[in-house]
């Protein structure tokens, strides 16, 4: 085994530890400033829409169907409709777009 991969891979994962171990070490009690827990609320939905919203413009065969499906999708769910018929819909989307 390459000695470089052997260190790149203890760096990664105390740079992943350090990453988890840090805050719950320096925050011991409950976080009262009204800006961070808004941040720290929000930041798993950003971080979600930051991995999907580019996965599914490349995830159709051209862009402009991914896109249509992107927004489809998001009215969809904007009028309350679940999961499953929303992906039913983005789905019949692309395919409907990938034709013309």
């Amino acid at each position: 085994m390459n000695s470089n991969l052997l260190i790149y891979i203890i760096l990664m994962i105390v740079v992943t530890n350090l990453i988890r171990v840090i805050p719950v070490t320096l925050i011991r009690g409950k976080i009262r400033n009204r800006f961070v827990r808004s941040f720290l609320y929000y930041v798993p939905y950003v971080t979600l829409a930051v991995m999907t919203v580019p996965a599914i413009v490349d995830a159709a065969s051209t862009p402009f169907a991914g896109i249509m499906a992107l927004v489809l999708g998001v009215i969809a769910a904007w009028y309350g409709l679940g999961l499953f018929p929303v992906a039913i819909i983005c789905c019949l989307t692309v395919f409907l777009a990938s034709l013309i």
